[in-house]
């Protein structure tokens, strides 16, 4: 275990994750890596033995959230987040589809789930904001690289360059990834989502009002933007289909988007701990 003094560092202010990981598109990009990482079959088993995404999709959404926004802004706290997720992944084992044993802490494993992060934050900035330059992109994959020291993984088990992640990233979806259990259940058009239980007791009273009209809307949305905002050659992996009329869509669902999100104040902006610390970060310096 590290010590504090040499314990990994999220990355810096005002990099590339530090406007991105906060900004409220980062809600659309979790369903599509999300996807993405339970297409592995171990992944996939995982998810569906031991998660609560079925009976508390909600909170663990939220938990999700709160965890990866820690790994960003979380300071001297990012390194104990990601000691915490070790910690409750060590018990994550059983036997694929395939009767293949698996352990989430699989180097292999966990690596793959930290890995879908990029291409999904590249695909859908294409979209979502302006496209990144090719210095941007490799600044985020080194970023993205440090978040992945700050969660565990070491350096041997992720590509440390895009020239070496194309190719690994290949590898996986021609070898390893299908249509797993839980990837037809997150790209279900009409799945059995339960009411919405978070947030101030009047909003979950409307919630109960409105559910049984929203809840098939936001379904078909939810698998518009997880198949729309995940790389094609992830969506041909997977097996899931995506036609022209959805692709104009989609591009014309981003243009609002690029319009809308930039114009709010910062308080609807971001979420609550990307506020706090980009707050702390300008009081630091002193402006």
């Amino acid at each position: 275990m590290n010590t504090e003094k040499n314990q990994p560092k999220p990355p810096p202010a005002g990099g590339v994750l530090w406007s991105l990981a906060g900004d409220i598109r980062m809600l659309l990009t979790l369903p599509p890596a999300l996807t993405m990482q339970v297409a592995h079959p171990a992944v996939g088993a995982g998810v569906d033995d031991h998660s609560v995404f079925r009976t508390d999709p909600w909170g663990r959404g939220e938990r999700s959230l709160v965890s990866l926004q820690l790994w960003v802004y979380g300071g001297d706290g990012a390194a104990e987040e990601g000691r915490r997720l070790r910690r409750l992944h060590r018990i994550i084992e059983g036997t694929d589809a395939h009767g293949r044993p698996y352990h989430a802490l699989t180097p292999a494993n966990y690596a793959w789930v930290h890995a879908t992060g990029y291409p999904v934050f590249r695909h859908a900035q294409r979209y979502l904001g302006r496209p990144f330059t090719p210095a941007q992109e490799r600044q985020l994959y080194a970023e993205w690289l440090q978040v992945g020291r700050v969660l565990g993984i070491q350096d041997r088990d992720m590509p440390q360059t895009i020239e070496e992640f194309w190719p690994y990233y290949r590898r996986v979806l021609g070898t390893e990834l299908e249509a797993t259990t839980v990837v037809r259940e997150l790209t279900d058009p009409d799945p059995p989502l339960p009411v919405p239980d978070r947030g101030p007791r009047w909003l979950r009273l409307l919630f109960r009002l409105v559910w049984p009209w929203l809840r098939p809307r936001f379904a078909r949305f939810r698998r518009f933007v997880t198949i729309g905002l995940m790389p094609p050659d992830a969506r041909r992996a997977i097996g899931l289909e995506w036609t022209e009329a959805q692709e104009r869509r989609l591009r014309r669902f981003g243009r609002v988007v690029r319009v809308v999100v930039p114009a709010l104040p910062e308080r609807l902006r971001f979420m609550p701990i990307a506020r706090r610390a980009r707050r702390a970060a300008r009081q630091a310096a002193g402006r």
